[in-house]
């Protein structure tokens, strides 16, 4: 699994301008293995962005204040749906 840190590194490696200049640098396979790895990562982040909203709007974010998931559609027992402090 991915963690915070990887992604974090993978953000100064693009960030930095070192992609860029391995891109330039780079061979033909170099060049076609990071244009293969920005697609798969832009693949990736469009799931991450559905994803999250997914969960977000369908109330899972309650699961973070330690609401117990949903079931059967209805509202966790003793919230309404709001999250408690």
């Amino acid at each position: 699994m991915l963690t915070v840190k990887d992604l974090e590194e993978f953000e100064t490696y693009m960030r930095s301008g070192e992609l860029e200049a391995d891109f330039r640098d780079g061979c033909e396979h170099d060049r076609y293995y990071l244009l293969e790895l920005l697609e798969k990562f832009m693949d990736v982040a469009e799931l991450a962005d559905a994803t999250a909203t997914k969960v977000i709007f369908r109330g899972q974010i309650g699961l973070l204040a330690g609401a117990k998931p949903q079931q059967d559609g209805k509202e966790p027992e003793g919230h309404g749906g709001k999250l408690e402090r």
